[in-house]
């Protein structure tokens, strides 16, 4: 292939600093094997000296193949690697660790759940917490924070810190590290040891790392000592394709590379291989809202092409009806389905446009685990009292839902599998005011039963009391309230052309065996089938067509975004998506959602530059 001017330059450099400003589709792969192939061959750098670095061990892999491909030769001495292996491998050399030393998935989870289970913390979704409590461990040790100084998104600093310390001490007993532990030892071990830092240092001459956007502290404290006392730094990356900071990345570490390297050499790719001039020009107006990031514009080698087709729709229902049935208009005019994809911020949320996909009969395959609505905590306790109210007696229901909201009243109480409330207000009897609760909730229970779907959804909310239960429980876990009723209106909205609960339920039961085949088919064929990927999974992929669904405030950018960073994160995740596409895109929105009156995504006021006057645009 061709390379551009600016390609060559950066391919060309050889001693010294070098930053690589490389947008959506400029070629930063090739940039990065051919400057490796040039090294060996122009320089006679021996391969053994150079080190190259990705995130992923899937984009070593191909960075590693693409570079074989073009030496035409069945293997290389080049060290290529993500940043968890290299660092592993000093580790290993140093203490003698094996796999056997890092701590199994499993293994970290039961800790964790040990531990949350010893403090009697109350919780919801079990493995929700974790997740995010791990993500917050992850952080802190990445970052190299002090543990005092951390504050918690999700419990209290108290209970955090005991949690974090526990944890570690579990991990020390067992003689086991997690992957972060593998950061900050290789950083204590080469700051302590200077004789096997000089050691590393003499063998990595050369360092390359791709997508530098996603990097984080720790990771570029080592790097930086590694790459004394040369400095022959190589980095490549997009700052406008920063998207995980809730991760621990930090996009600021590449927009202060200049300044920690004063010397470094700066090239951007120009050149956009990818996507048409007119996709390019407007996501381009988009991200230049972002006030911290490096001025750069890009230019696109195709030709204009289409118009950014955006249409805001009345109701979500009439979204998702347009989105599929433009997915199968344009699939009969020739494009494969497996080259289009829609794009969500979130994977909870997409129950309804899954609903119609399945309607259109339209496969698709989801790049995540796209969450089933109906199995989510908050779902089986709305469930489970119609369940209730149908006739079921089982003690197990009744303890799920007895206390939501709060009755007070024991588990004592159910000593025997099936419930029976006279046998309740008989454990009761001397207490009136316990009695009144168990007969309010015998009389709702009663209701219930003679109830549509819709109407249940909606009497278990308001009358019974259940969504002030979870703007309590939302405010002990230091989250939003919105985002569990967003669960609430999106169950209650599932329900309302259902008659009986029974046909419900058994639409319940259709969804999640579609689910389950299109899962089964994801793995056994390769059948032509649409992607719905999150924008942030969708990253690194491209498509001839892409559609990005529910650009809405409160989506996108998402109603947790408070701070500027928050939204310059969320505008570069919406940038992001809106590049993954080569020749089609389209952004829909709806004025109404689970009844709520919402309104279009600011960042679509600012790639449009119309205030008010989206429904002019598109066709």
């Amino acid at each position: 292939m061709q390379m551009n001017q600016a390609q060559q330059q950066a391919v060309h450099h050889v001693d010294g600093p070098m930053l690589v400003l490389a947008g959506p589709g400029s070629g930063k792969t090739l940039v990065i094997t051919e400057r490796t192939k040039y090294l060996i061959e122009h320089c006679n750098i021996p391969e053994e000296q150079i080190l190259v670095i990705t995130f992923t061990k899937a984009a070593a892999s191909e960075m590693k193949e693409r570079f074989l491909q073009q030496r035409r030769k069945p293997s290389t001495g080049v060290n290529f690697g993500t940043f968890h292996a290299v660092f592993f491998t000093m580790l290993r050399h140093a203490y003698h660790l094996n796999g056997s030393n890092i701590v199994r998935e499993e293994i970290r989870f039961h800790y964790m759940k040990e531990i949350i289970h010893h403090m009697e913390l109350e919780y919801e979704d079990e493995k929700e917490f974790i997740a995010d409590l791990s993500s917050e461990i992850s952080l802190v040790k990445g970052n190299r924070m002090e543990l005092a100084n951390y504050y918690s998104l999700h419990c209290s600093d108290e209970v955090f810190r005991t949690i974090y310390m526990e944890y570690n001490q579990r991990l020390k007993k067992s003689n086991l590290i997690d992957f972060d532990d593998m950061l900050l030892l290789c950083y204590q071990l080469l700051d302590e040891r200077k004789d096997i830092l000089a050691l590393w240092q003499n063998k990595f001459r050369y360092i390359l790392i791709d997508e530098f956007q996603d990097i984080n502290m720790v990771q570029y404290d080592i790097i930086r000592m590694l790459a004394l006392p040369r400095n022959n730094l190589f980095i490549v990356g997009d700052d406008d394709q920063s998207i995980y900071r809730f991760r621990g990345a930090k996009p600021e570490i590449m927009l202060n590379f200049p300044n920690d390297y004063p010397q470094c050499r700066m090239i951007f790719l120009d050149k956009n291989y990818r996507t048409t001039a007119k996709i390019l020009n407007t996501a381009s107006k988009l991200i230049m809202n972002n006030q911290n990031r490096f001025e750069k514009k890009a230019a696109a080698v195709k030709e204009d092409g289409k118009e950014v087709i955006i249409k805001h729709f009345d109701t979500l229902t009439q979204e998702n009806q347009s989105l599929s049935e433009e997915i199968l208009r344009l699939h009969r005019e020739g494009t494969p389905l497996s080259d289009m994809a829609i794009l969500v911020r979130t994977s909870m949320g997409s129950g309804s446009l899954l609903h119609k996909l399945m309607e259109y009969n339209i496969p698709f395959q989801m790049k995540d685990n796209l969450p089933n609505l109906f199995e989510h905590w908050i779902a089986t306790d709305i469930i489970t009292y119609i369940k209730i109210s149908m006739g079921r007696t089982e003690r197990n229901l009744f303890l799920q839902i007895i206390n939501r909201p709060k009755r007070y009243i024991t588990r004592d109480c159910f000593d025997s599998p099936e419930v029976d409330f006279e046998a309740l207000k008989d454990y009761y009897e001397d207490k009136n005011w316990m009695l009144e609760r168990l007969e309010q909730l015998e009389y709702d229970l009663a209701i219930l039963g003679r109830m549509s779907p819709y109407a249940a959804v909606n009497y278990i909310r308001r009358g019974i009391g259940y969504e002030d239960y979870l703007k309590e429980y939302a405010d002990q876990r230091r989250i939003k309230a919105e985002e569990l009723l967003d669960i609430l209106d999106e169950l209650q909205e599932s329900a309302r052309n259902f008659k009986t609960y029974e046909e419900w339920f058994s639409h319940m039961e259709e969804y999640k065996e579609e689910l389950r085949r299109q899962a089964l088919d994801n793995k056994n064929n390769h059948t032509d089938r649409v992607m719905i990927a999150t924008m942030h999974s969708s990253k690194g992929l491209e498509f001839h067509t892409v559609f990005i669904a529910d650009a809405n405030e409160g989506i996108t950018p998402h109603k947790k975004a408070v701070l500027v960073e928050d939204i310059e994160e969320e505008r570069r995740l919406f940038y992001v998506a809106m590049t993954r596409t080569k020749e089609a895109l389209y952004i829909f929105s709806a004025k109404e959602r689970y009844n709520k009156v919402t309104q279009w995504s600011r960042f679509i006021d600012e790639l449009t530059g119309i205030d008010g006057k989206i429904d002019k645009l598109g066709t």
